[in-house]
Protein backbone atom coordinates (compact mmCIF):
# COMPACT_ATOMS: atom_id res chain seq x y z
CA UNK A 1 0.00 0.00 0.00
CA UNK A 2 1.30 3.42 -0.97
CA UNK A 3 2.21 5.83 1.80
CA UNK A 4 2.03 9.60 1.44
CA UNK A 5 3.77 12.57 2.96
CA UNK A 6 1.10 14.95 4.29
CA UNK A 7 1.70 18.70 4.57
CA UNK A 8 -0.25 21.93 4.83
CA UNK A 9 0.74 24.94 2.75
CA UNK A 10 -0.48 28.09 4.50
CA UNK A 11 -1.52 31.33 2.76
CA UNK A 12 1.86 32.88 3.55
CA UNK A 13 3.47 29.88 1.76
CA UNK A 14 4.90 28.46 4.99
CA UNK A 15 4.59 24.67 5.20
CA UNK A 16 3.60 22.46 8.14
CA UNK A 17 4.69 18.84 7.71
CA UNK A 18 2.16 16.43 9.24
CA UNK A 19 3.96 13.10 8.79
CA UNK A 20 3.02 10.05 6.73
CA UNK A 21 -0.47 8.72 6.04
CA UNK A 22 -1.66 5.60 4.25
CA UNK A 23 -3.66 5.15 1.07
CA UNK A 24 -6.96 4.73 2.92
CA UNK A 25 -6.50 8.15 4.53
CA UNK A 26 -6.07 9.76 1.12
CA UNK A 27 -9.13 7.89 -0.18
CA UNK A 28 -11.14 9.30 2.73
CA UNK A 29 -9.88 12.80 1.93
CA UNK A 30 -11.06 12.38 -1.66
CA UNK A 31 -14.47 11.10 -0.55
CA UNK A 32 -15.00 14.06 1.78
CA UNK A 33 -14.04 16.52 -0.97
CA UNK A 34 -16.49 14.82 -3.35
CA UNK A 35 -19.44 15.61 -1.08
CA UNK A 36 -21.30 18.46 -2.79
CA UNK A 37 -21.58 20.57 0.37
CA UNK A 38 -17.93 20.08 1.31
CA UNK A 39 -15.80 23.27 1.38
CA UNK A 40 -12.87 21.27 0.00
CA UNK A 41 -11.89 20.64 -3.59
CA UNK A 42 -9.24 18.25 -4.93
CA UNK A 43 -6.76 18.88 -7.72
CA UNK A 44 -4.21 16.45 -9.11
CA UNK A 45 -0.67 17.46 -9.90
CA UNK A 46 -0.41 18.11 -13.63
CA UNK A 47 2.83 16.15 -14.13
CA UNK A 48 3.41 14.00 -10.98
CA UNK A 49 0.99 11.06 -10.84
CA UNK A 50 -0.32 10.38 -7.34
CA UNK A 51 0.38 13.82 -5.94
CA UNK A 52 -2.87 15.28 -4.60
CA UNK A 53 -3.81 18.78 -3.48
CA UNK A 54 -6.90 19.79 -1.51
CA UNK A 55 -8.04 23.39 -1.82
CA UNK A 56 -9.64 24.66 1.37
CA UNK A 57 -11.99 27.56 1.92
CA UNK A 58 -9.87 28.78 4.84
CA UNK A 59 -6.92 29.41 2.50
CA UNK A 60 -4.80 26.40 3.45
CA UNK A 61 -3.73 23.88 0.82
CA UNK A 62 -3.41 20.24 1.87
CA UNK A 63 -0.69 18.39 0.00
CA UNK A 64 -0.26 14.61 -0.28
CA UNK A 65 2.90 13.36 -2.01
CA UNK A 66 3.73 9.64 -2.49
CA UNK A 67 6.63 8.53 -0.30
CA UNK A 68 9.65 7.76 -2.47
CA UNK A 69 8.79 10.23 -5.20
CA UNK A 70 11.73 12.05 -6.72
CA UNK A 71 12.91 15.52 -5.69
CA UNK A 72 10.16 18.07 -6.05
CA UNK A 73 11.13 21.41 -7.65
CA UNK A 74 8.63 24.05 -6.65
CA UNK A 75 9.64 26.03 -9.73
CA UNK A 76 10.70 24.32 -12.93
CA UNK A 77 13.88 25.90 -14.32
CA UNK A 78 13.21 28.77 -16.70
CA UNK A 79 14.11 27.34 -20.14
CA UNK A 80 16.69 29.38 -22.03
CA UNK A 81 16.23 32.55 -19.99
CA UNK A 82 17.13 35.77 -21.71
CA UNK A 83 19.55 38.29 -20.24
CA UNK A 84 17.54 41.22 -18.92
CA UNK A 85 19.45 44.36 -18.00
CA UNK A 86 17.77 46.05 -15.08
CA UNK A 87 17.91 49.31 -13.29
CA UNK A 88 17.04 49.87 -9.66
CA UNK A 89 13.81 51.81 -9.25
CA UNK A 90 13.11 54.08 -6.28
CA UNK A 91 10.70 51.57 -4.73
CA UNK A 92 13.20 48.75 -4.98
CA UNK A 93 11.52 46.89 -7.87
CA UNK A 94 13.57 45.69 -10.82
CA UNK A 95 12.07 46.69 -14.17
CA UNK A 96 13.60 45.85 -17.56
CA UNK A 97 14.88 48.87 -19.43
CA UNK A 98 12.36 50.21 -21.90
CA UNK A 99 9.40 48.71 -20.05
CA UNK A 100 6.41 50.77 -19.06
CA UNK A 101 3.24 50.25 -17.12
CA UNK A 102 2.23 48.87 -13.74
CA UNK A 103 4.45 46.02 -12.51
CA UNK A 104 2.80 45.32 -9.15
CA UNK A 105 -0.87 46.21 -8.71
CA UNK A 106 -1.50 48.35 -5.63
CA UNK A 107 -3.67 46.48 -3.12
CA UNK A 108 -3.16 43.06 -4.70
CA UNK A 109 -2.24 40.22 -2.30
CA UNK A 110 1.27 39.02 -3.10
CA UNK A 111 1.58 35.24 -2.87
CA UNK A 112 4.84 33.39 -3.41
CA UNK A 113 8.29 34.80 -3.98
CA UNK A 114 7.44 36.53 -7.28
CA UNK A 115 9.50 34.09 -9.36
CA UNK A 116 7.37 33.05 -12.33
CA UNK A 117 8.55 33.04 -15.95
CA UNK A 118 11.01 35.41 -17.53
CA UNK A 119 11.45 38.09 -20.18
CA UNK A 120 9.09 38.22 -23.13
CA UNK A 121 10.26 36.64 -26.40
CA UNK A 122 8.49 39.12 -28.70
CA UNK A 123 8.33 42.45 -26.82
CA UNK A 124 7.73 44.25 -30.11
CA UNK A 125 4.39 42.50 -30.58
CA UNK A 126 1.16 43.98 -29.15
CA UNK A 127 0.33 43.61 -25.43
CA UNK A 128 -2.40 41.21 -24.37
CA UNK A 129 -4.38 39.67 -21.50
CA UNK A 130 -5.18 35.94 -21.38
CA UNK A 131 -8.21 34.81 -19.36
CA UNK A 132 -8.45 31.37 -17.69
CA UNK A 133 -10.89 29.76 -15.28
CA UNK A 134 -9.65 27.59 -12.42
CA UNK A 135 -12.60 25.14 -12.56
CA UNK A 136 -12.91 25.50 -8.79
CA UNK A 137 -15.12 27.22 -6.22
CA UNK A 138 -14.91 30.94 -5.48
CA UNK A 139 -15.41 32.97 -2.31
CA UNK A 140 -13.84 32.36 1.10
CA UNK A 141 -10.08 32.18 0.87
CA UNK A 142 -9.91 29.86 -2.10
CA UNK A 143 -7.86 32.65 -3.68
CA UNK A 144 -4.93 31.76 -1.41
CA UNK A 145 -5.26 27.99 -1.63
CA UNK A 146 -5.65 28.00 -5.41
CA UNK A 147 -2.68 30.35 -5.78
CA UNK A 148 -0.59 28.02 -3.63
CA UNK A 149 -1.61 25.11 -5.82
CA UNK A 150 -0.63 26.92 -9.03
CA UNK A 151 2.76 27.83 -7.56
CA UNK A 152 3.30 24.25 -6.36
CA UNK A 153 2.70 22.76 -9.81
CA UNK A 154 4.66 25.46 -11.66
CA UNK A 155 1.66 26.78 -13.62
CA UNK A 156 1.53 30.32 -12.30
CA UNK A 157 -0.29 33.17 -14.00
CA UNK A 158 0.60 36.67 -12.96
CA UNK A 159 -2.83 37.21 -11.37
CA UNK A 160 -5.59 35.23 -9.68
CA UNK A 161 -9.00 36.89 -9.29
CA UNK A 162 -12.05 35.98 -7.21
CA UNK A 163 -15.26 37.43 -8.73
CA UNK A 164 -17.19 36.77 -5.50
CA UNK A 165 -14.91 38.62 -3.07
CA UNK A 166 -13.28 40.91 -5.71
CA UNK A 167 -9.86 40.05 -4.25
CA UNK A 168 -6.78 40.01 -6.45
CA UNK A 169 -3.69 37.87 -5.86
CA UNK A 170 -0.46 38.62 -7.70
CA UNK A 171 2.05 35.81 -8.09
CA UNK A 172 4.64 37.66 -10.16
CA UNK A 173 5.41 40.96 -11.92
CA UNK A 174 3.26 41.86 -14.92
CA UNK A 175 6.33 42.53 -17.09
CA UNK A 176 7.42 38.89 -16.80
CA UNK A 177 5.81 35.89 -18.46
CA UNK A 178 3.42 33.56 -16.69
CA UNK A 179 3.49 29.74 -16.93
CA UNK A 180 -0.16 28.83 -17.49
CA UNK A 181 -0.05 28.15 -21.26
CA UNK A 182 1.41 25.35 -23.36
CA UNK A 183 3.88 26.20 -26.08
CA UNK A 184 2.75 26.26 -29.71
CA UNK A 185 5.52 24.08 -31.07
CA UNK A 186 8.72 26.01 -30.48
CA UNK A 187 6.85 29.28 -29.95
CA UNK A 188 6.44 30.11 -26.26
CA UNK A 189 2.88 31.39 -25.98
CA UNK A 190 3.47 32.52 -22.39
CA UNK A 191 6.03 34.99 -23.74
CA UNK A 192 4.06 36.41 -26.68
CA UNK A 193 3.80 40.19 -26.91
CA UNK A 194 5.02 43.21 -25.00
CA UNK A 195 3.23 41.68 -22.02
CA UNK A 196 0.93 38.68 -21.71
CA UNK A 197 -0.94 39.24 -18.45
CA UNK A 198 -2.53 35.92 -17.57
CA UNK A 199 -5.46 35.91 -15.16
CA UNK A 200 -6.85 32.77 -13.50
CA UNK A 201 -10.42 33.53 -12.40
CA UNK A 202 -11.97 31.41 -9.65
CA UNK A 203 -14.89 30.05 -11.65
CA UNK A 204 -16.23 27.24 -13.83
CA UNK A 205 -16.25 27.77 -17.60
CA UNK A 206 -19.72 26.21 -17.89
CA UNK A 207 -21.10 28.91 -15.55
CA UNK A 208 -19.68 32.23 -16.86
CA UNK A 209 -18.47 34.34 -13.95
CA UNK A 210 -19.79 37.56 -15.48
CA UNK A 211 -23.39 36.42 -14.89
CA UNK A 212 -24.82 38.61 -12.11
CA UNK A 213 -21.44 40.34 -11.75
CA UNK A 214 -21.22 44.14 -12.05
CA UNK A 215 -17.79 45.62 -12.80
CA UNK A 216 -18.94 48.99 -11.47
CA UNK A 217 -19.05 47.39 -8.02
CA UNK A 218 -15.68 45.63 -8.35
CA UNK A 219 -12.72 47.94 -7.65
CA UNK A 220 -10.39 44.93 -7.59
CA UNK A 221 -11.24 44.06 -11.17
CA UNK A 222 -11.02 47.69 -12.20
CA UNK A 223 -7.48 47.78 -10.78
CA UNK A 224 -6.63 44.86 -13.09
CA UNK A 225 -8.06 46.71 -16.09
CA UNK A 226 -6.12 49.84 -15.16
CA UNK A 227 -2.89 47.83 -14.98
CA UNK A 228 -3.58 46.20 -18.37
CA UNK A 229 -4.32 49.56 -19.95
CA UNK A 230 -1.11 51.01 -18.50
CA UNK A 231 0.71 48.56 -20.80
CA UNK A 232 -1.42 49.60 -23.77
CA UNK A 233 -3.65 46.51 -23.89
CA UNK A 234 -6.61 47.49 -26.13
CA UNK A 235 -10.19 47.13 -24.90
CA UNK A 236 -10.94 44.50 -27.53
CA UNK A 237 -11.29 40.75 -28.08
CA UNK A 238 -9.39 40.26 -31.37
CA UNK A 239 -10.40 36.60 -31.65
CA UNK A 240 -14.02 37.36 -30.80
CA UNK A 241 -15.89 36.66 -27.58
CA UNK A 242 -15.02 33.36 -25.85
CA UNK A 243 -17.42 30.60 -26.81
CA UNK A 244 -19.88 28.62 -24.73
CA UNK A 245 -18.39 25.75 -22.72
CA UNK A 246 -18.78 22.93 -23.44
CA UNK A 247 -19.24 23.71 -27.09
CA UNK A 248 -17.53 23.61 -30.47
CA UNK A 249 -13.89 24.65 -30.56
CA UNK A 250 -13.13 28.15 -31.81
CA UNK A 251 -10.44 28.68 -34.43
CA UNK A 252 -7.06 29.22 -32.77
CA UNK A 253 -5.51 31.60 -35.28
CA UNK A 254 -1.75 32.01 -35.01
CA UNK A 255 -1.95 35.22 -37.05
CA UNK A 256 -4.50 36.83 -34.73
CA UNK A 257 -2.73 35.64 -31.58
CA UNK A 258 0.71 36.82 -32.64
CA UNK A 259 -0.24 40.09 -34.30
CA UNK A 260 -3.20 41.49 -32.34
CA UNK A 261 -3.36 43.08 -28.92
CA UNK A 262 -6.29 42.82 -26.53
CA UNK A 263 -8.07 40.20 -24.45
CA UNK A 264 -7.97 36.50 -25.33
CA UNK A 265 -9.50 33.41 -23.79
CA UNK A 266 -7.49 30.25 -23.13
CA UNK A 267 -9.75 28.82 -25.85
CA UNK A 268 -8.13 31.15 -28.43
CA UNK A 269 -4.47 30.23 -27.93
CA UNK A 270 -2.73 28.07 -30.58
CA UNK A 271 -1.01 25.00 -29.19
CA UNK A 272 -3.53 24.74 -26.34
CA UNK A 273 -6.68 22.62 -26.10
CA UNK A 274 -8.59 24.11 -23.15
CA UNK A 275 -12.07 25.57 -23.72
CA UNK A 276 -12.13 28.09 -20.85
CA UNK A 277 -13.14 30.73 -19.81
CA UNK A 278 -16.64 30.14 -21.25
CA UNK A 279 -19.16 32.55 -22.77
CA UNK A 280 -18.27 35.70 -20.86
CA UNK A 281 -20.04 39.02 -21.29
CA UNK A 282 -17.13 40.81 -22.92
CA UNK A 283 -18.58 44.25 -22.20
CA UNK A 284 -18.52 43.47 -18.49
CA UNK A 285 -14.99 42.10 -18.72
CA UNK A 286 -13.91 45.42 -20.23
CA UNK A 287 -15.65 47.30 -17.41
CA UNK A 288 -18.54 48.64 -19.49
CA UNK A 289 -21.49 46.99 -17.78
CA UNK A 290 -23.84 44.44 -19.31
CA UNK A 291 -23.84 44.01 -23.09
CA UNK A 292 -27.27 42.41 -23.47
CA UNK A 293 -28.80 43.26 -26.82
CA UNK A 294 -27.36 46.77 -26.80
CA UNK A 295 -23.59 47.22 -26.82
CA UNK A 296 -22.39 49.56 -24.09
CA UNK A 297 -20.64 52.70 -25.38
CA UNK A 298 -16.88 53.09 -25.27
CA UNK A 299 -15.30 55.84 -23.22
CA UNK A 300 -15.93 58.47 -25.91
CA UNK A 301 -19.60 57.63 -26.32
CA UNK A 302 -21.78 56.12 -29.01
CA UNK A 303 -21.35 58.84 -31.60
CA UNK A 304 -20.56 57.69 -35.14
CA UNK A 305 -16.76 58.15 -35.50
CA UNK A 306 -16.88 58.94 -39.24
CA UNK A 307 -16.61 56.84 -42.38
CA UNK A 308 -12.83 57.35 -42.49
CA UNK A 309 -12.53 54.93 -39.55
CA UNK A 310 -13.73 52.07 -41.78
CA UNK A 311 -12.79 50.50 -45.10
CA UNK A 312 -9.48 49.25 -46.59
CA UNK A 313 -6.48 50.35 -44.56
CA UNK A 314 -8.47 51.18 -41.40
CA UNK A 315 -6.92 49.87 -38.19
CA UNK A 316 -8.57 51.07 -34.97
CA UNK A 317 -10.81 50.07 -32.07
CA UNK A 318 -13.99 51.14 -33.87
CA UNK A 319 -13.47 48.36 -36.41
CA UNK A 320 -13.26 45.83 -33.57
CA UNK A 321 -16.41 47.21 -31.97
CA UNK A 322 -18.24 47.11 -35.31
CA UNK A 323 -17.40 43.41 -35.68
CA UNK A 324 -18.52 42.63 -32.13
CA UNK A 325 -21.86 44.36 -32.71
CA UNK A 326 -22.38 42.62 -36.05
CA UNK A 327 -21.71 39.22 -34.46
CA UNK A 328 -24.42 39.91 -31.90
CA UNK A 329 -26.82 40.73 -34.73
CA UNK A 330 -26.29 37.44 -36.60
CA UNK A 331 -22.99 38.01 -38.39
CA UNK A 332 -20.86 35.35 -36.67
CA UNK A 333 -20.48 33.25 -39.86
CA UNK A 334 -18.59 36.04 -41.60
CA UNK A 335 -15.80 35.99 -38.99
CA UNK A 336 -13.63 32.89 -39.12
CA UNK A 337 -11.19 34.30 -36.54
CA UNK A 338 -13.21 36.99 -34.81
CA UNK A 339 -13.17 40.80 -35.05
CA UNK A 340 -9.90 42.71 -34.96
CA UNK A 341 -8.87 46.36 -35.23
CA UNK A 342 -7.71 45.82 -38.83
CA UNK A 343 -10.46 46.19 -41.44
CA UNK A 344 -11.04 43.06 -43.49
CA UNK A 345 -13.46 41.66 -46.03
CA UNK A 346 -15.35 39.93 -43.21
CA UNK A 347 -16.23 43.37 -41.81
CA UNK A 348 -17.46 44.57 -45.20
CA UNK A 349 -19.51 41.44 -45.89
CA UNK A 350 -21.13 41.41 -42.44
CA UNK A 351 -21.91 45.13 -42.63
CA UNK A 352 -23.41 44.73 -46.10
CA UNK A 353 -25.52 41.80 -44.88
CA UNK A 354 -26.82 43.92 -41.99
CA UNK A 355 -27.59 46.79 -44.35
CA UNK A 356 -29.45 44.52 -46.77
CA UNK A 357 -31.41 43.14 -43.83
CA UNK A 358 -32.81 46.66 -43.38
CA UNK A 359 -34.08 46.56 -46.99
CA UNK A 360 -31.34 48.82 -48.34
CA UNK A 361 -29.52 48.34 -51.66
CA UNK A 362 -26.96 49.99 -53.91
CA UNK A 363 -24.74 52.52 -52.19
CA UNK A 364 -26.81 52.16 -49.03
CA UNK A 365 -25.66 48.55 -48.71
CA UNK A 366 -22.00 48.94 -49.68
CA UNK A 367 -20.57 47.33 -46.53
CA UNK A 368 -19.20 50.61 -45.13
CA UNK A 369 -21.09 51.76 -42.01
CA UNK A 370 -22.64 55.20 -42.09
CA UNK A 371 -24.35 57.09 -39.26
CA UNK A 372 -27.64 55.20 -39.62
CA UNK A 373 -25.98 51.77 -39.74
CA UNK A 374 -23.91 52.65 -36.67
CA UNK A 375 -26.92 53.98 -34.75
CA UNK A 376 -28.96 50.82 -35.41
CA UNK A 377 -26.09 48.64 -34.21
CA UNK A 378 -25.37 50.72 -31.12
CA UNK A 379 -29.01 50.93 -30.03
CA UNK A 380 -29.87 47.33 -30.92
CA UNK A 381 -32.65 48.45 -33.26
CA UNK A 382 -33.37 47.33 -36.83
CA UNK A 383 -33.44 43.85 -38.31
CA UNK A 384 -30.86 41.20 -37.45
CA UNK A 385 -28.89 39.47 -40.20
CA UNK A 386 -30.95 36.45 -41.28
CA UNK A 387 -29.46 33.04 -41.89
CA UNK A 388 -29.58 33.52 -45.68
CA UNK A 389 -27.07 36.34 -45.50
CA UNK A 390 -29.29 39.39 -45.15
CA UNK A 391 -31.60 39.51 -48.14
CA UNK A 392 -31.06 38.68 -51.76
CA UNK A 393 -27.78 39.75 -53.31
CA UNK A 394 -27.80 42.54 -55.89
CA UNK A 395 -27.58 41.41 -59.51
CA UNK A 396 -24.98 42.97 -61.81
CA UNK A 397 -25.37 42.49 -65.55
CA UNK A 398 -22.35 42.39 -67.85
CA UNK A 399 -24.44 43.97 -70.61
CA UNK A 400 -25.41 46.84 -68.31
CA UNK A 401 -21.82 47.43 -67.25
CA UNK A 402 -20.63 47.49 -70.85
CA UNK A 403 -23.39 49.96 -71.72
CA UNK A 404 -22.46 52.09 -68.71
CA UNK A 405 -18.80 52.16 -69.78
CA UNK A 406 -19.71 53.14 -73.33
CA UNK A 407 -21.94 56.01 -72.17
CA UNK A 408 -20.36 57.23 -68.90
CA UNK A 409 -16.73 57.49 -70.00
CA UNK A 410 -17.23 60.01 -72.85
CA UNK A 411 -19.94 61.91 -70.96
CA UNK A 412 -19.29 64.71 -68.45
CA UNK A 413 -17.99 63.66 -65.03
CA UNK A 414 -20.67 62.10 -62.82
CA UNK A 415 -22.82 60.78 -65.66
CA UNK A 416 -24.55 57.53 -64.68
CA UNK A 417 -26.31 54.86 -66.72
CA UNK A 418 -26.87 51.91 -64.38
CA UNK A 419 -25.70 53.48 -61.10
CA UNK A 420 -26.80 50.73 -58.68
CA UNK A 421 -25.05 47.97 -60.61
CA UNK A 422 -21.95 50.06 -61.22
CA UNK A 423 -21.81 50.93 -57.50
CA UNK A 424 -21.95 47.23 -56.60
CA UNK A 425 -19.01 46.66 -58.95
CA UNK A 426 -17.12 49.66 -57.58
CA UNK A 427 -17.70 48.56 -53.98
CA UNK A 428 -16.05 45.25 -54.80
CA UNK A 429 -13.10 47.03 -56.45
CA UNK A 430 -12.74 49.27 -53.37
CA UNK A 431 -12.71 46.19 -51.15
CA UNK A 432 -9.98 44.70 -53.34
CA UNK A 433 -7.90 47.85 -52.84
CA UNK A 434 -8.01 48.73 -56.55
CA UNK A 435 -10.26 51.80 -56.45
CA UNK A 436 -10.34 54.75 -54.10
CA UNK A 437 -13.62 55.06 -52.19
CA UNK A 438 -14.14 58.61 -53.51
CA UNK A 439 -14.59 57.23 -57.06
CA UNK A 440 -17.26 54.68 -56.10
CA UNK A 441 -20.09 56.93 -57.25
CA UNK A 442 -22.11 54.77 -59.68
CA UNK A 443 -20.49 56.30 -62.76
CA UNK A 444 -18.41 53.93 -64.89
CA UNK A 445 -15.62 56.43 -65.57
CA UNK A 446 -11.97 55.98 -66.47
CA UNK A 447 -10.98 55.31 -62.82
CA UNK A 448 -13.47 52.43 -62.65
CA UNK A 449 -12.27 51.13 -66.00
CA UNK A 450 -8.62 51.24 -64.91
CA UNK A 451 -9.45 49.56 -61.58
CA UNK A 452 -11.30 46.77 -63.36
CA UNK A 453 -8.36 46.33 -65.77
CA UNK A 454 -6.12 45.91 -62.72
CA UNK A 455 -8.56 43.25 -61.43
CA UNK A 456 -8.36 41.44 -64.78
CA UNK A 457 -4.56 41.51 -64.82
CA UNK A 458 -3.66 40.76 -61.22
CA UNK A 459 -6.65 39.34 -59.39
CA UNK A 460 -8.82 37.35 -61.79
CA UNK A 461 -6.50 34.39 -62.02
CA UNK A 462 -3.71 36.28 -63.79
CA UNK A 463 -4.88 34.97 -67.18
CA UNK A 464 -6.01 38.31 -68.68
CA UNK A 465 -3.49 40.31 -70.74
CA UNK A 466 -3.54 42.73 -73.64
CA UNK A 467 -6.99 43.46 -75.02
CA UNK A 468 -8.47 40.90 -72.60
CA UNK A 469 -7.51 43.26 -69.76
CA UNK A 470 -9.07 46.40 -71.17
CA UNK A 471 -11.17 47.22 -68.11
CA UNK A 472 -14.46 46.29 -69.75
CA UNK A 473 -16.10 43.46 -67.78
CA UNK A 474 -16.69 40.05 -69.27
CA UNK A 475 -18.84 37.38 -67.64
CA UNK A 476 -15.94 35.15 -66.53
CA UNK A 477 -13.93 37.88 -64.78
CA UNK A 478 -17.10 39.39 -63.29
CA UNK A 479 -18.19 36.02 -61.88
CA UNK A 480 -14.81 35.65 -60.19
CA UNK A 481 -15.23 39.06 -58.58
CA UNK A 482 -18.82 38.29 -57.57
CA UNK A 483 -17.70 35.07 -55.89
CA UNK A 484 -15.53 37.15 -53.54
CA UNK A 485 -18.14 39.80 -52.86
CA UNK A 486 -21.85 40.17 -52.22
CA UNK A 487 -23.39 40.32 -55.70
CA UNK A 488 -24.50 37.97 -58.48
CA UNK A 489 -23.04 38.27 -62.00
CA UNK A 490 -25.35 37.73 -64.99
CA UNK A 491 -24.86 38.10 -68.80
Amino acid sequence: MTSFHAAIVHPDRSVTYCGEVDESHVATVRAIADIEASPRFTREHASRPGSLFVLREDGDLDWYEPVGAGPYPVHAPDPAPRDVHTEELPDGEDLPRGASGTVWIPGAIRIGDGSIGGAMDTPGNPPRVTLHTTESPAGGRYLESLSSYLISVGSEPQLVYCPVTDRVAQLGPLNQSGRALRNDGSRRTNREGKVNIQIEVLAYAKNPWTTGWDPAQKPGWRSILAAARSWGVPDAFPAGPPGRYPGPDKPRSRSVWQNSGGFFGHCDIPGNDHGDPGALDVNKVLGRGSGGGTPTPPADGDAFPGADHFGPGADNGYVTRLGEMLIRRGGRRFYSVGPSPEWGDADRQATAAFQRAQGWSGSNADGIPGPTTWELLVTGRGNDIPADGGGSQPTVSVAHLIAAAQRDIPAPDGHTTYPDEVEALEDALVAEGLLDRSYADGSFGTRTRDAYAAWQRSKAGGSYTGSAADGIPGLSSLQRLAARHAFTATP
